[in-house]
């Protein structure tokens, strides 16, 4: 018997899977990517997490269809920021349907639990995402709650003895957390994580971008990072804050993008609209220079796309916040 788990990394996944392996069930467990999980790429934590509970790993990238599909025009609406949580739940679920066949799967578990999450994890909200997915035949299975549900076909079938699963209800974790101690883990997400479209800040950014621009699939790592600021003219200017993220923004090859980034001296990376006016050229370049070690009234060679400049540090930093989205 083989099984898909839904897997984010988190503690409560990694139960779900636990619970399957020790009813002798295979799991594989699938991220289903749609770009918002985390502003870094943590398929590998992933990978290791899903081992230490029993099960292979894949990543399945669902970005543009989440784009196309889900994000701008959620049945359910969106809750306090720009996630359409039910949506998004019912739309992973129905990949993870479409998947069955290919990995000679039966059923699906996932770790939510009823009653965790205000907006997806309501009883109503777990029936309309069963709907979305296209379950009809009962095939979801929740093993951290599944004595507080109706018994699903996994269970009504035997394929999963019910009495090994549990029936945690609610918001505390302390049931998962004792649970980790007696499995002997210490390798998981901590409460508190999970996507940036419940972030208020990320939030900004993202109503910021679609205000001006259609977003594609290339333009989230450019919402994960960076200083972000709307110019005078309304051009979008992405400006590192350390190494690591200086790093992420030099890796991003977009048209849509100019890299602007001090020449010789220590100094962030940035990204600039392509079709920035001229007046929004000189102010990046000059926002760059701010964020460098530079001298006021000092010019600097200054990268621009293909070419080099010369342009001098803008005179006040804390002026600049007047641009800031976030």
């Amino acid at each position: 018997m083989r099984c898909l788990s839904l897997f984010s990394g988190g503690l409560d996944s990694m139960i779900a899977i636990k619970l399957m392996r020790e009813q002798n069930i295979e799991v594989i467990a699938i991220n289903i990517n749609i770009g918002f999980g985390s502003k870094i790429d943590i398929s590998e934590t992933m990978r290791r997490r899903a081992e230490l509970a029993g099960a292979k790993f894949e990543v399945i990238d669902m970005r543009d269809t989440y784009i196309k599909e889900i994000l701008f025009e959620p049945k359910f609406g969106y809750g306090k920021n720009f996630n359409p949580c039910i949506d998004c739940h019912g739309f992973m679920f129905r990949v993870a349907m479409g998947l069955m066949k290919r990995y000679d799967a039966s059923f699906i578990v996932t770790g939510e639990v009823v009653g965790q999450r205000p907006m997806s994890q309501r009883s109503d909200a777990l029936q309309s995402v069963r709907k979305l997915a296209g379950d009809e035949d009962g095939l979801i299975l929740r093993p951290l709650c599944a004595k507080v549900m109706k018994p699903t076909k996994p269970e009504l079938e035997g394929w999963v003895e019910r009495e090994k699963l549990l029936g945690i209800n609610g918001r505390s974790r302390d049931i998962q957390l004792s649970l980790a101690k007696e499995f002997g883990w210490d390798d998981f997400e901590k409460p508190g994580g999970g996507c940036l479209l419940t972030d208020v800040n990320f939030t900004k950014k993202m109503r910021d971008f679609v205000k001006y621009d259609n977003l594609e699939v290339k333009d989230i790592d450019v919402l994960k990072n960076g200083r972000q600021l709307r110019l005078e003219d309304g051009a979008k200017l992405i400006v590192g804050r350390n190494q690591e993220e200086n790093e992420r923004i030099e890796s991003i090859k977009s048209s849509k993008y100019i890299f602007i980034k001090a020449k010789d001296i220590p100094g962030p990376s940035s990204l600039l609209s392509a079709n920035a006016s001229l007046n929004d050229i000189n102010l990046a370049l000059k926002a760059t220079l701010a964020f460098a070690k530079t001298q006021l009234n000092k010019k600097y060679d200054i990268i621009l796309g293909e070419k080099i400049v010369s342009e001098s540090p803008y005179k006040n930093k804390e002026d600049l916040r007047k641009y800031f989205i976030t």
